[in-house]
């Protein structure tokens, strides 16, 4: 009974200030849920259960307790510890929209070279429009883009500007949230109404829903692109455990040496 309230009181508070409010709330919570049966890779610590999170029917149990991560954001960390020397080896990094889950730890790292960017967030180093940057080409080993390009109207000019500052031979890893069911990507600026571009876009700020060929538009502007199903890798208790979204694809890209 108490968990239903609480949950009805969750999905009364708009989002961002939900989100506010967690930071505040997260010494708490996390003690409220302390277990064992679900693990926070980024920090390592288990709950019981984690938070729901999500417009309108909000996906249960995906909010980390501690790191407020979600389930993007704790693939993205098992990804770049598991699979690249990413907390071993100097890297120059350009992070956008730093998430709080990854932005101490990141900036903690001492073998990185960390700039941050946003056009908004108060913890950018750098206020910029990610379709106009102020970095000279040719500048990063490492860009982490992470459920941006689908708020930018002209995300070929920011995907553009991505590849031109991302070194030759760099990475480049461009999450966004994507319907693997569609072929193709669905937008439509007519929809202005906020309530039906959530029903239909997933949140009232995103102006696309990217299908599979979001894979090949990245490859036309330049990127080498990998797919990478990393939850296939992983024992399904752990995908489970970890509070991950089985199938979630990587868009791991590179800019080809030459």
């Amino acid at each position: 009974m108490t968990g239903s309230i609480f949950k009805r009181i969750l999905n009364t508070i708009p989002r961002p200030l939900l989100i506010r409010l967690s930071y505040v709330a997260r010494p708490f919570l996390a003690l409220m849920l302390r277990g064992s049966r679900y693990i926070d890779p980024i920090d390592g610590k288990s709950f019981k259960k984690f938070l729901p999170y999500g417009y309108g029917r909000p996906r249960e149990n995906v909010l980390s307790p501690s790191t407020l991560s979600l389930e993007r954001h704790r693939l993205l960390w098992l990804y770049l510890n598991n699979e690249t020397d990413f907390f071993k080896t100097y890297h120059k990094v350009l992070h956008f929209a730093p998430e709080q889950a990854f932005y101490k730890r990141f900036r903690n790292l001492k073998n990185l070279e960390y700039t941050t960017t946003d056009l908004f967030s108060p913890l950018a180093d750098v206020k910029a429009d990610i379709c106009d940057l102020p970095f000279d080409d040719n500048s990063y080993d490492i860009i982490l883009c992470n459920h941006v390009l689908e708020h930018i109207p002209d995300d070929t000019k920011a995907m553009q500007e991505l590849y031109r500052v991302l070194k030759p031979g760099g990475m480049a890893i461009l999450q966004i949230p994507q319907d693997l069911s569609r072929e193709h990507t669905f937008e439509d600026d007519s929809i202005t109404d906020p309530e039906e571009r959530a029903a239909i876009f997933g949140q009232y700020d995103h102006v696309r829903v990217y299908g599979r060929d979001y894979f090949d538009k990245l490859r036309a502007i330049g990127f080498e692109v990998q797919e990478v199903n990393y939850t296939a890798k992983l024992d399904k208790k752990l995908v489970d455990s970890y509070r991950l979204a089985p199938g979630e694809i990587l868009p791991v890209c590179y800019k080809p040496t030459s």
